[in-house]
């Protein structure tokens, strides 16, 4: 059987401080649409609603727009633009670079199944 959802018509919407997700609950996939305003950090918004110093979700995704800088826990840092498509693991900080919104779409599965949840 064949499943079809539209990103227009999230199945839930998860709002954190300056940002929210849209997800998407198909068989065998769980979508995400982030959104991400400027000034949003992980570490400033996130570590009150899930109890983790740093992100603990894995993530297979593509940046749609703006530009996010990533920190792992081992001090490693890189930065995701538009079109770039990427893989980060558990254990990071990241924030939004310049005063674009970020959207980006994570196919992980983990995101749109537990990020943001206490």
């Amino acid at each position: 059987m064949i499943e079809v959802k539209t990103i227009d018509k999230a199945d839930e919407r998860r709002d954190f401080p300056r940002g929210h997700i849209e997800a998407l609950h198909l068989s065998g996939l769980d979508f995400a649409v982030a959104t991400f305003e400027p000034g949003w950090r992980w570490t400033e918004s996130m570590p009150g609603i899930v109890g983790t110093e740093t992100c603990q979700i894995h993530h297979n995704g593509f940046m749609v727009q703006g530009r996010m800088r990533v920190k792992m826990n081992d001090g490693t840092e890189t930065e995701v633009g538009p079109g770039d498509v990427f893989v980060c693991p558990p254990g990071h900080d990241a924030w939004v670079v310049g005063d674009e919104p970020v959207i980006l779409y994570d196919f992980a599965g983990q995101m749109a199944a537990e990020y943001a949840k206490g």
